[in-house]
């Protein structure tokens, strides 16, 4: 099918299936609706980052789905379709009784074709299109200042297709460049209004920052979190196998906007164990 770009020509099919295998590749954690910023979050609709069960995805998507609903998981976040069409996967979805509110788009895609990225996202029904990662030598200050131009000018894209952006962060945006951290100057270059972040808490703890701080400082930029453990070595664990004070960090849901949250690990031994436990783990939280 055509974008409106007439330069571009992008087959659906090729650009689901560049869409998984640059997520895999690369190893990134990496029905539209109007919902309203800072809403009471449920313990009912505990979401998953489906790149924690990707090994799954591979092989059956439609089994894993339903596996996923079975341990009791209402929202999915998707990280490719694995060669599958945006219909047949909101058509899965609706069968096991799933919602999609985000799905993690890798940055060349929204360079090249950001109105293929909108047209997959609304026929499967996604709110948030996420930018997961940033490949090391795309990482320079002013390549930064680039992004920043970029999200803006593709969050206004989104929003006049009805829906939202947002930038989901790792370790290396709060590394020092020339005195500047590249965190903070996405947060405070881009439009308030047209990018939001991804708080992936365990990639901004491991790196020595304070989750509690960014939110108060940056409050209600932080619709979608990341909800993944660490151990007193700094290595991932599952939900509530680690040391990060999740209970705490909640208490802020509201001042961050919080929308929808998702388990995530990125290199789980048995990650459907891994899904099960993290789920059981949130469900004991007093949040």
């Amino acid at each position: 099918m055509k974008c409106k770009n007439q330069n571009q020509i992008i087959l659906r099919r090729d650009f689901l299936l560049a869409v998984a295998g640059t997520v895999l590749l690369y190893g990134c954690d990496n029905a539209n609706g109007n919902v309203s910023r800072g809403r009471s979050i449920s313990k009912d609709r505990i979401g998953i980052q489906l790149y924690t069960v990707r090994n799954h995805m591979a092989v059956d998507l439609n089994n894993t789905l339903q596996r996923i609903a079975a341990i009791g998981y209402k929202e999915v976040e998707f990280a490719g379709y694995f060669d599958h069409s945006p219909e047949e996967i909101r058509t899965i979805l609706s069968s096991e009784g799933l919602a999609s509110p985000s799905t993690h788009v890798p940055l060349k895609f929204i360079q090249s074709s950001p109105s293929q990225v909108i047209d997959v996202a609304l026929t499967v029904g996604h709110e948030y299109i996420v930018m997961p990662w940033i490949m090391p030598h795309q990482r320079s200050l002013n390549k930064y200042k680039e992004y920043i131009e970029l999200f803006n000018k593709f969050g206004e894209q989104c929003q006049g297709a009805g829906l939202k952006f947002a930038y989901h962060n790792h370790d290396f945006e709060f590394e020092v460049i020339d005195g500047i951290r590249p965190m903070d100057l996405l947060l405070e270059e881009t439009d308030k209004n047209l990018v939001s972040f991804e708080l992936d808490l365990y990639w901004i703890i491991k790196v020595g920052e304070d989750p509690l701080g960014y939110i108060k400082k940056y409050p209600n930029r932080f619709p979608l979190w990341h909800i993944k453990d660490m151990a007193s070595d700094g290595s991932m664990r599952d939900v509530g196998e680690g040391i990060i004070d999740f209970e705490e960090i909640f208490k802020l849901r509201k001042l961050s906007g919080l929308e929808h949250y998702y388990v995530e690990h990125d290199n789980p031994p048995d990650s459907l164990m891994t899904a099960s436990r993290s789920f059981d783990a949130l469900l004991k939280l007093n949040i």
